[in-house]
């Protein structure tokens, strides 16, 4: 059989790309998925145990779009949920972002107003221009003792670098805010899909004009497949052979336990800053999901080189090597780059569907 696109990777850009092609181009895709299953990253699970876990760590869905979320609300209904994170500091626990209640908390201080806030940060930021990195855009903003408490020691247990080797964009993601709000996230769409991510990209790829196959090396099969159109989502360096050296990702490895109780965390999310704890943070997955059972999952986070890529290490050299392949892939008329790892970007995961809805509106504009 010949298809109209072959699209490698079944998360969220090549799903997307693969639900729009079928349905408003009228083209048959085939999507190639090196995994056991779709989803990409945002794949979920019930455990032994019932729990619904995210197998490759926690996905909470956020968006400013209106169109990004009626776009996935086809393909899902919703549980209204506001994510919440605590810092594990010295035995207490602490909002992050930094907010007026971590302040009061963590220097015995009376803040009584966001002016206080605003007031008592001045005392303390320093001001490095220009701002090149990682520590540079923190201190500018909480100086120096809380950049070194909430953000250094995390980012080295992270990355394995110094914020001061990383772009500012790293660190830079996490505001500070002047007043009580503990939610992590402040867009106006904050919710969690009612039964799961897998469930809705099943509901998003049941297109008559889509075909999967799983557990599959594209490569494998690409000389016996006919089609017109190349959709990559994988790695961009891995499509060009590491002609210009392999670009550099963080990776995770997950250790889950589930526990005899209804909850052990006073949230969703608690980050350990501690050099001493070799996990980065540990995720307690009923949060998410509201389930009603007697025990509870979580996972622990353990930051490594090797393993599947999940975060472009965003150094000025990394940069330099991924433009290369960006020349190179720009130099093919029949296959098109989009989402994290062909893009080498840390993009979220609306802003994934965000730039693939664009770019079928480029596809359809022509004609394509």
């Amino acid at each position: 059989m010949k298809y109209d696109y072959v699209i490698v990777g079944a998360g969220f850009a090549g799903s997307v790309m693969a639900e729009q092609i079928a349905t408003q181009l009228n083209k048959k895709v085939l999507i190639v998925e090196k995994r056991k299953h779709i989803g990409g990253n945002a794949y979920d699970e019930f455990d032994e145990y019932g729990i619904l876990v995210h197998r490759y760590g926690p996905h909470i869905f956020h968006t400013n779009s209106k169109k990004v979320f009626d776009y996935l609300s086809q393909f899902t209904e919703w549980r209204f949920y506001e994510h919440k994170v605590l810092v594990k500091l010295n035995g207490e626990l602490y909002p992050i972002p930094i907010n007026r209640i971590t302040l009061n908390k963590l220097y015995g201080l009376e803040l009584k107003s966001e002016a206080d806030v605003k007031n008592y940060l001045e005392t303390v930021i320093q001001n490095h221009f220009p701002v090149l990195n990682s520590e540079d855009i923190i201190v500018n903003q909480v100086g120096n003792d809380l950049f070194e408490k909430f953000f250094k020691q995390y980012t080295k247990k992270q990355w394995n670098l110094e914020p001061k080797e990383l772009s500012p964009q790293v660190c830079g993601r996490i505001p500070v805010r002047h007043n009580d709000d503990c939610r992590y996230f402040t867009d106006k769409y904050q919710y969690m899909p009612k039964v799961g991510y897998t469930k809705m990209f099943e509901k998003m790829l049941s297109h008559k004009n889509i075909e999967i196959i799983l557990n599959q090396d594209y490569r494998a099969i690409l000389n016996d497949l006919k089609y017109d159109k190349m959709i990559y989502t994988g790695p961009i360096d891995y499509f060009f052979d590491y002609e210009y050296g392999k670009l550099p990702y963080r990776s995770i490895r997950f250790e889950f336990e589930n526990f005899k109780t209804e909850r052990v965390q006073q949230a969703a999310v608690v980050n350990y800053n501690d050099l001493k704890k070799e996990y980065t943070r540990v995720t307690e997955y009923k949060y998410f999901s509201g389930q009603n059972k007697r025990s509870t999952t979580l996972s622990y986070e353990y930051s490594q080189i090797s393993g599947e890529p999940y975060y472009p290490v965003p150094t000025q050299s990394s940069r330099r090597m991924y433009f290369r392949y960006k020349n190179e892939s720009e130099k093919l008329k029949n296959v098109i780059f989009c989402g994290r790892l062909a893009e080498y970007q840390y993009y979220n995961m609306d802003q994934v569907v965000a730039n693939t809805l664009n770019l079928l509106n480029e596809l359809k504009y022509n004609g394509k």
